[in-house]
């Protein structure tokens, strides 16, 4: 039996768990990823760390969030001293790879086409490279859907393609080593790209409207209501959702998605494979389209399969909510290495052997920025929230906060942030949220997130807040960090602050 160390992470960008028929969509052909799900777990209450592309990838390959990688608004870089998973594990021994959509250097939504530290630089391919393969007048037609009329195009043109021949590649060159392989695909991103059959395949489908589509926002953020515009207005009975190219494109990347797992079946059989998306797309809930500064589940709950043979059960489910924050530790701890302090998630390698057991009791989501080279997408948004798999409290720092009980409303209609009778349940989230924030060194923190409005006991406030200082713990690249007072290693990264500690 292969006995390496061997882990296989694929995600796609912009997928909801609607989009895969192994959660419950019977139209959606997604073949390989509903037979991945029946050879593992199927987790049905798994988030995205903030849902938007680049930070949500921060989160996923630091094991940090946003907030503290860096990266908390695309097109702005990770922190010059955080390090990838890419760079841990290759700082272990371990051969590591990436292969596809990056979106972490700070540059636009393409990237450098430059490989960052910690990944074989042999395999490294971002979409930049990838649009340097093209002539001038074929980039310009792999950034239209209309390319998909072309009877011409075939599979080989695409990015997705050309993703997975150099993860089959590498899985056919390394069958005997430690490694750890991302696949990242852009796809079904706009502009979904994808050749016939695909691009025909959904051609006058309607995608079902749930009954949050007729949501009209009254009692929401003001923020949503500006999105939304005049599609709150809408005849929302006539209204249909005919997405064909993106779930063309959908169908297209679950079969790109195969052809490295036929791979990965060959030559690492026993590899840890893990699948999941970046976020999803509101497709019209609440009134709203494309994915941005709102903790809805149509964009912040993601798919996400495990599967690892003689390891995981099979055919299994999960109902615990889980977070992407915990990927980096779960990898380390897979791998056999020692979970750094520094990574501000927790290993999920127990529910992995056992989906009963749970690795949290709640999850944490976070939003700053869409992107900070637009003007568009509601620019500055602080949100930060908490689910703890039946109640969501969103504080949406500038405008009205959320509450919302998915066991009673799953499709999130009715806000409960004043309502007396949920006054204990949003205060004790609330709380934790607050917890949250100071524990993890939020640079937003501070007293204005715990006085709102509905905040009956909240403390007055204060220029010194709680009257901690907080330190890092980054001690596997830097020495230990110096006390302000003394000049000497600290003894406590969280502690009392002095009072003359200016620092």
């Amino acid at each position: 039996m292969n006995m390496q160390r061997q882990i296989i992470f694929l995600m796609t960008d912009t997928q909801r768990t609607d989009m895969l028929g192994c959660y419950g969509n019977p139209d959606m052909q997604t073949p390989s990823l509903d037979e991945l799900a029946a050879q593992g777990i199927r987790f049905d209450r798994a988030y995205t760390c903030q849902p938007v592309c680049g930070p949500a990838r921060a989160a996923l390959f630091t094991g940090l969030w946003p907030h503290s990688a860096g990266s908390w608004g695309n097109c702005i870089p990770l922190g010059d001293n955080v390090k990838t998973i890419g760079q841990r594990l290759r700082d272990n021994g371990i051969h590591t790879a990436y292969i596809g959509k990056w979106h972490l250097d700070g540059s636009d939504y393409f990237g450098l086409g430059r490989c960052p530290d910690g990944w074989d630089p042999d395999y490294w391919y971002d979409m930049r490279n990838y649009l340097e393969e093209l002539s001038p007048e074929d980039r310009v037609r792999s950034r239209s859907p209309e390319i998909n009329r072309d009877p011409n195009l075939t599979e080989d043109f695409t990015f997705a393609h050309r993703c997975s021949n150099r993860a089959i590649d590498f899985l056919s060159r390394h069958a005997e080593d430690d490694f750890f392989l991302a696949v990242s695909f852009d796809e079904p991103h706009g502009p979904c790209v994808c050749p016939m059959p695909y691009s025909e395949m959904y051609q006058g489908y309607k995608f079902p409207k749930s009954r949050n589509i007729w949501d009209t926002l009254e009692g929401k953020p003001e923020h949503q209501r500006v999105w939304a515009g005049e599609s709150r207005s809408e005849d929302k009975d006539a209204l249909e959702i005919t997405p064909a190219e993106f779930l063309g494109c959908n169908s297209f990347v679950d079969s790109e998605i195969g052809r490295v797992i036929a791979a990965i079946d060959e030559y690492a059989p026993n590899a840890l494979v893990i699948y999941t998306s970046d976020h999803g797309d509101m497709l019209a809930s609440h009134s709203i389209n494309n994915k941005g500064p709102a903790m809805y589940d149509e964009i912040a709950r993601i798919p996400f399969i495990v599967r690892w043979p003689g390891r995981s059960p099979e055919g299994a489910a999960c109902s615990h909510p889980v977070s992407h924050i915990d990927l980096v530790p779960t990898v380390m701890d897979a791998m056999g290495l020692a979970v750094p302090k520094s990574l501000e998630g927790q290993s999920m390698l127990e529910t992995i052997l056992d989906p009963a057991k749970k690795t949290n009791d709640a999850i944490f989501m976070e939003f700053g920025r869409y992107g900070v080279y637009h003007d568009a997408f509601g620019g500055f948004q602080p949100i930060r929230a908490c689910f703890d798999g039946r109640f969501k409290l969103v504080i949406n720092l500038l405008v009205t906060d959320e509450l919302y009980d998915l066991e009673k409303d799953p499709e999130e209609m009715i806000n409960l942030i004043d309502s007396e009778a949920h006054a204990a349940i949003r205060d004790r989230l609330h709380d934790r949220i607050l917890d949250w924030m100071n524990h993890t060194l939020d640079p937003f923190r501070g007293y204005y997130w715990e006085r709102r409005p509905w905040r009956l006991d909240a403390r007055e406030a204060t220029w010194e807040y709680t009257g901690m200082t907080r330190q890092r713990e980054n001690e596997e690249y830097e020495p230990r960090q110096l006390d302000y007072r003394t000049g000497q290693a600290m003894v406590a990264a969280v502690r009392n602050r002095i009072p003359d500690d200016n620092s």
